[in-house]
Parts: C-alpha cells; structure tokens; sequence
C-alpha cells in the first residue's frame, strides 16, 4: 500500500480527532484558523497526524500521533520531517512543545528541556499552554536557523 503526507483538509479533521482522543492528546481545540496539520495517509487512510501553530516567530509543535497499529514503521519521524520542513519553509524561530510520554523522542529530535516561564508570551497564551496540558507536562523547545 502506497503513502504520503499532505496537509490536513477539513475532510480529515474527524479521522484527527480519532487518533489524538485515542491517544488521550487534547482535542478541545482542534479547527481554530491559525492551526496548520499535516496527515500521514496509507492508501486513503489517515493513520497519523502533526500539528503547527503559529505565534509570530514561534511555532507550537502539537499531536505528533501515529494509529497504534502503524507505530515503528517511520511515520512519526515523516510527520516531524514534514512538519519541520514547513516550519523552517515559513520562517519560524523556534518550535516549542509540551509532552507528558515523549520527552525522550523529542530530545532525539534535537529539542530541549525549558522552564514554561520562559516561553515566548504567544505561545503561553495558546490553549495547550493554558489549559489544556496539565503543569507537570515537559516543555521542550528548538531553535531553528535562520
């Protein structure tokens, strides 16, 4: 079976909205305008899924999730590459994240442990920052080249 990764359409929301519920990734906030996905198809399937949201110069990295049945065949990584390329393409200074399992594959992805203070006020201000990720979350942060 063939796939690719493209951006997310509207069609695809529900098949996100599965895998990052099934995951126990927040959903509450999924479809605001200023979110960009990125989707991992096999075939017609959606089977995996990444999110970018823009703050300025800043990018929250968001639900990086594979379906449990495609984990360990490369997905995950593809998603991120995608994801990266389109950040570095938009110009973004730096990507943040929070994580309560994946500390370790983003540490691999050359991200690093920062205090949430000091985190760029955009970014905080974003529902995962705010509410939607618990305070005992890993906030990671890398900083892209100009």
């Amino acid at each position: 079976m063939t796939f690719s990764y493209a951006p997310a359409t509207a069609a695809d929301l529900a098949a996100i909205r599965a895998l990052l519920a099934e995951a126990h990734l927040p959903v509450e906030d999924l479809g605001l305008s200023h979110q960009h996905f990125i989707v991992a198809r096999e075939g017609a399937n959606v089977v995996g899924c990444i999110g970018l949201e823009r703050y300025g110069d800043d990018a929250l990295l968001r639900s990086l999730v594979v379906a449990p049945s495609r984990r360990g065949a490369g997905f995950g990584k593809g998603l991120y590459a995608e994801a990266l390329a389109e950040a570095r393409r938009g110009g973004v200074a730096a990507l943040y994240l929070l994580t309560n399992t994946a500390e370790g594959l983003f540490s691999r992805f050359g991200f690093s442990r920062i205090a949430r203070a000091a985190v760029p006020a955009a970014v905080a201000s974003s529902l995962e920052f705010r509410s939607l990720c618990p305070a005992s979350a890993v906030c990671m942060v890398k900083r892209l080249a100009p």
